[in-house]
């Protein structure tokens, strides 16, 4: 479905505390990570729960720092030969990267991963099925005070982003927004629900309780289309959304909801992927020129996540507003960004971010 989008924490806070990420594809792809905070060099090994179907997958049981669900092994949706994104033109491995972007990240940081390709609920597929997923996460483990939300088609593009949350401390729900275009001028862009950190509390059970009152699996569902599309004239689907549905619950119920929800607009926590893809060869460059000055600077970041609105990677249904092959050229890009920030480490690198099959070994102390 085609959605248009314009678009530093210290590790002592995060240390004791959890965070569990999640993301959803449109086809019946859910994906959960569960991230653990960093411990110190110096913490006693701490033995993880035997996992089950619904929970997370242990590591070895003397690595308390860096444990992935073993589930990411087994076969899955895209252990599939004939699966194809869009019918014009099969790709059968971006799925693979974006997963294994998020897998990178969490071992970057020591987290934790669960994986699973069923919808949580039989009804709320698409956009919905995030709802489930997150609820199912947060009854799982109780010892996660933050969940974090990712779709499935967002990528990792700043490997060393942890999130702020000593800036959200007073809040239980951050997302992506704008006041204005939420409770003075509601808009369908009043802010985007693919990227949102939801704290791990009754509020929040609350919460989403409300929200997903006006999903596909209860029988008013068919009336929340043109109930929202007259309240937010600038819907263009006439089915219940997810997003328009939070800017109609926090519209409608403000005085309940809204002095825990930040919309967050001035720290970005997504960017669109067709500016951001745009900028990733220039700072490649600015990061190679920076290097060759000051060992200190040999890092450059981009935005934290990438999120690829319009492109549909799943369902091949792209926005007619730029042609397919812009979305896979620049979701390539993210990709390979991301992935040489963790291929440095082994001393490689992806010379042409369009290259996915080749890599260059790092010469020492480049770019000196």
């Amino acid at each position: 479905m085609e959605r248009t989008r314009t678009e530093t924490t210290t590790s002592s806070f995060l240390r004791n505390r959890s965070i569990l990420i999640g993301a959803t594809a449109i086809l019946a792809l859910l994906t959960v990570w569960s991230l653990r905070s960093n411990v110190s060099t110096s913490s006693v090994p701490v033995k993880k729960p035997t996992a089950t179907a619904a929970s997370f997958g242990g590591g070895p049981p003397d690595s308390a720092a860096i444990s992935w669900c073993s589930n990411i092994r087994q076969k899955t949706f895209y252990d599939d030969p004939n699966l194809s994104y869009s019918i014009e033109k099969p790709i059968k491995k971006l799925g693979r990267e974006e997963t294994a972007n998020k897998v990178d990240y969490c071992r970057r940081h020591g987290y934790d991963v669960f994986y699973n390709n069923a919808l949580l609920h039989p009804k709320m597929g698409s956009f919905w099925a995030k709802i489930p997923a997150v609820r199912a996460a947060m009854v799982a483990h109780p010892e996660t005070e933050w969940i974090w939300w990712v779709d499935s088609d967002a990528v990792f593009t700043d490997m060393d982003f942890v999130p702020p949350l000593e800036r959200y401390k007073d809040y239980n729900l951050v997302v992506g927004g704008s006041p204005e275009l939420v409770y003075k001028h509601p808009s369908s862009i009043g802010l985007h629900a693919g990227v949102f950190y939801i704290r791990n509390c009754q509020w929040s059970m609350n919460f989403i309780e409300a929200w997903a009152k006006m999903g596909p699996q209860t029988p008013n569902y068919e009336k929340w289309g043109p109930i929202l599309k007259l309240t937010i004239h600038d819907k263009l689907y006439p089915e219940s959304d997810d997003e328009t549905a939070m800017v109609y619950l926090l519209l409608k119920e403000k005085d309940k909801w809204a002095n825990k929800v930040l919309l967050e607009h001035e720290h970005c926590i997504q960017g669109y992927w067709e500016g951001l893809a745009v900028t990733l060869d220039n700072v490649t460059r600015n990061y190679v020129g920076l290097g060759k000055k000051a060992r200190r600077l040999r890092r450059r970041h981009a935005e934290k996540v990438s999120e690829s609105y319009g492109c549909q990677p799943c369902s091949g249904d792209h926005s007619t507003l730029y042609p397919s092959h812009s979305c896979w050229k620049a979701m390539e890009k993210a990709l390979n960004f991301a992935d040489n920030q963790v291929l440095r480490n082994y001393g490689f690198v992806h010379r042409d971010l369009l290259d996915s099959s080749h890599v260059s070994p790092v010469p020492f102390d480049f770019p000196s």
